[in-house]
């Protein structure tokens, strides 16, 4: 994977890092208020998630907050999340998904759903909106990298598209296939992957509840750099596991040949699941730097087993994760 580095390897700070004053003193007034009673703890999610968060002039994605998918981290900035990204497609840059994105066309927009299922189809992204009750999640997304984020996200468990589809008992895969919109993804034009993107879960990992068919995030649809106009989210799995942009579906006997594990096998393994007992060859995993929050001068913080969601550990009962890493 290509890494963009300041000069002499200095890892500059982002300018959400420095703290102006006026914002400083209002959160100083917001703990008083807290200490105070005055502001109720149930709020505070819809707070961070929402109005903290909102950009103005984009479509709202109001989703029902699910207290049961909550961290307890602070949200990272929207402009952060939208600013740094990983999305070859439009450039290798962390900036070049926000610069060129833009131009993509997200409608009219289909996701054909196909292989082993008794009922395939094709469904436009109005149908997706409203095929099952939008919730809130507010997820860890920790890049292999070594960055994480934490981002309110939109959408609703990938398992009931798949109630809907009806796997059969020959569907042991689930393989995505990101856009390959030649016209406004500049990407394509470098051999960096065999492109389209693909990515792929076994089946017990896609039906998990955590697995997330993702629409939205901070409360409004998705921007284009992140993945629009739907996506998967899958916060056990190191960030380049959730595809982006999909538009197709397939339900498969054999494991998907995915993007980074075709080009680079010693360095990208089918599940990637995070597991900071296993180096990336060029980097250890022990630790990670929070965007936006951890600073400069912070120490990086420890990397949690499978991002801290302790609760996919069954998935992968007897299984050697160095060797299925």
């Amino acid at each position: 994977m290509l890494i963009k580095r300041q000069p002499d390897g200095i890892d500059l700070p982002f300018p959400s890092e420095i703290t102006p004053r006026a914002i400083f003193e209002s959160r100083r007034d917001f703990i008083r208020k807290l200490a105070l009673g005055s502001i109720a703890g149930s709020s505070l999610i819809e707070m961070a998630s929402r109005a903290a968060f909102a950009e103005p002039g984009v479509q709202r994605l109001a989703g029902k907050p699910n207290p049961n998918y909550v961290v307890p981290d602070k949200p990272t900035a929207y402009k952060d999340a939208t600013t740094y990204n990983n999305f070859y497609e439009f450039g290798a840059d962390k900036s070049s998904p926000a610069r060129y994105a833009p131009a993509m066309k997200t409608r009219p927009w289909t996701v054909a759903i196909e292989g082993e299922v008794k009922k395939p189809m094709t469904l436009d992204i109005d149908t997706l909106l409203k095929l099952a009750p939008i919730e809130e999640r507010i997820y860890r997304l920790r890049c292999v990298e070594g960055w994480s984020m934490v981002i309110p996200w939109e959408g609703y468990p990938f398992s009931e598209l798949m109630k809907m589809v009806e796997p059969t008992s020959n569907a042991k895969y689930v393989e995505f296939v990101t856009a390959e919109d030649k016209e406004t993804m500049i990407g394509l034009r470098r051999p960096i992957l065999d492109w389209p993107y693909v990515e792929g879960l076994r089946i017990d990992e896609a039906a998990h509840p955590l697995t997330l068919l993702t629409l939205g995030m901070y409360g409004q649809v998705l921007p284009n750099q992140n993945g629009a106009p739907v996506r998967i989210v899958v916060p056990w799995k190191y960030g380049f596991k959730s595809a982006k942009s999909i538009v197709k579906i397939r339900f498969v006997r054999e494991q998907p040949h995915t993007a980074w594990n075709v080009a680079a096998p010693n360095e990208y393994g089918f599940y990637s699941n995070v597991n900071p007992q296993v180096d990336h060859p060029r980097w250890s995993q022990a630790s990670e730097r929070r965007i936006g929050e951890d600073g400069f001068f912070a120490k990086k913080r420890p990397t949690l087993m499978f991002n801290g969601y302790n609760g996919v550990a069954p998935l992968y009962s007897g299984m050697d994760l160095k060797k299925y890493y």
